[in-house]
C-alpha cells in the first residue's frame, strides 16, 4: 500500500464535503423528527451502503414520517404499501394488463407497474402478510430488479427497503422466514422518546403549522456517496476483528466459543454480517468526517447488523435474555487485535 490509489485519494478528498452534506441533512430532518439521532444515523448508514433496514416499534413512534422526510431532504421519490393478509406479490411487484388500440382494435398485455418502482420504499407492518407475499421483495432488495412474464424490470437507483414491524401486536402476522431477515442489512429499534422530546412532539403536532424540508442532495449525489462508501479502505485488523465477532456467534462451527453463545444460541449470523458490519464501519466512518474505519465503528454496527441475525434458544429465553444482551457480552469478551501495527501504518500512509 505504498502507493495512492485513485480511489483512496477521492475517499480523503470527499470526507469533508460528505460530512458537510450529513450536517445539513441533519437539520433538515430534525424541522420535522425530534430526537431519535441514533435511528436516524443508522438508516442513512444503511442507505449509504445500498443496504435495507427493518424498523421495530409500537405505533405512534413517527417512523412512516421519518422515512418520508428523509426522502425528501434527498430528493428520492417514496412510496409506502401497508402489508396485510389479503395483500398479492402483483400488488407489490405490479401486474400485466390488456390493453386495446382504439385505431386498429389490436389487443396487447401491457406491465403495469407496481409501487416497488420506486427510490425508497416503506414497507409498512411487513410482518402482517403471508410469507408469499413477503417473498415477493426478495428478488426486488437483492438485484434491484422484477421479474414479470420472463422480462426482467429494473428498479430505480438508488433503491432503498425499509420495512417497519409491530413487536407487540402478534395475532395476525406471519415472522420474517430467517432467509428474509438476513437480506436487510440492519434491524434498527426505535424507542420512546424522552420526556422533554415528547414534549416538544407535542408542542408542535398540536399546533397549525407546516414545516417545509429542503432538499440536501439529489438522486446521484446519493448514488456517489454510496460508491465513495465502497472506497473506503480498511485495515485487515478491523476486518479481523469483524470476522471473530460474526465467527463466534456460530455454535456448529469448531472452536472454541464463549460458554453464553453455546448456552444462549441455537443459531449465530453467516458470512452476509461480516458484509454488512464492514459497509456499515464505512459508511459511519465516513459520516463521521474520517476517511477509514475504526474498531469502534464496528462495534457501534454491531447491533443493528447482528440483532436480526442471532437465533436464541429455549435457555435465552428462560433466563430472559435477548440477542441485544448476546451481543452485548460478545463485544465484552472478543478483543480487538492492536498488533497489526504495519497495516495500521501503511493506512496512514494512504490517507496521508
Amino acid at each position: 500500500m505504498t502507493d495512492q490509489s485513485p480511489n483512496h485519494v477521492d475517499v480523503a478528498a470527499l470526507t469533508a464535503k460528505l460530512r458537510e452534506a450529513h450536517s445539513q441533512m441533519r437539520e433538515q430532518i430534525g424541522k420535522v423528527i425530534v430526537g431519535q439521532d441514533e435511528v436516524i444515523e443508522q438508516v442513512l448508514q444503511a442507505l449509504f451502503c445500498q443496504g435495507h433496514a427493518v424498523l421495530v416499534g409500537v405505533p405512534g413512534l413517527a417512523k412512516t414520517l421519518l422515512v418520508s422526510t428523509i426522502s425528501q431532504a434527498l430528493s428520492l421519490k417514496f412510496a409506502r404499501i401497508q402489508f396485510t393478509p389479503d395483500l398479492m406479490p402483483s400488488d407489490i411487484t405490479g401486474t400485466e394488463v390488456i390493453e386495446e388500440d382504439k385505431t386498429t382494435g389490436k389487443r396487447e398485455l401491457r406491465f403495469v407497474r407496481g409501487p416497488v418502482f420506486t427510490n425508497v420504499l416503506l414497507a409498512d407492518e411487513i410482518n402482517r402478510t403471508p410469507p408469499k407475499t413477503q417473498a415477493a421483495l426478495l428478488e426486488a432488495m437483492q438485484e434491484h430488479q422484477v421479474t414479470a412474464s420472463g422480462e426482467k424490470q429494473e428498479l430505480p437507483q438508488p433503491f432503498f427497503v425499509l420495512a417497519t414491524q409491530n413487536p407487540i401486536e402478534q395475532e395476525g402476522t406471519y415472522p420474517l422466514p430467517e432467509a428474509q431477515l438476513d437480506r436487510f442489512m440492519f434491524e434498527i429499534k426505535v424507542g420512546y422518546p424522552s420526556e422533554d422530546e415528547e414534549l416538544e412532539i407535542v408542542r408542535r403536532t398540536t399546533a397549525r403549522q407546516r414545516v417545509a424540508v429542503d432538499p440536501v442532495l439529489n438522486a446521484e449525489e446519493v448514488m456517489e456517496i454510496q460508491r465513495v462508501v465502497r472506497d473506503v479502505p480498511v485495515a485487515d485488523h478491523v476486518i479481523r476483528y469483524a470476522l471473530r465477532l460474526v465467527r463466534a456467534t456460530r455454535v456448529s462451527d469448531p472452536g472454541e466459543k464463549p460458554d453464553f453463545i453455546r448456552k444462549f444460541l441455537s443459531w449465530g449470523a453467516g458470512p452476509r454480517a461480516s458484509q454488512n458490519l464492514i459497509l456499515a464501519g464505512k459508511a459511519r466512518a465516513i459520516l463521521s468526517g474520517r476517511a477509514h474505519v475504526e474498531p469502534e465503528d464496528i462495534q457501534a454496527s454491531a447491533h443493528p447488523v447482528l440483532r436480526h441475525r442471532l437465533i436464541t434458544n429455549f435457555n435465552a429465553e428462560a433466563d430472559g435474555i435477548g440477542s441485544d444482551e448476546v451481543i452485548d457480552r460478545l463485544l465484552a469478551t472478543v478483543p480487538v487485535d492492536t498488533t497489526d501495527a504495519d497495516t495500521k501504518r501503511e493506512l496512514d500512509q494512504v490517507m496521508h
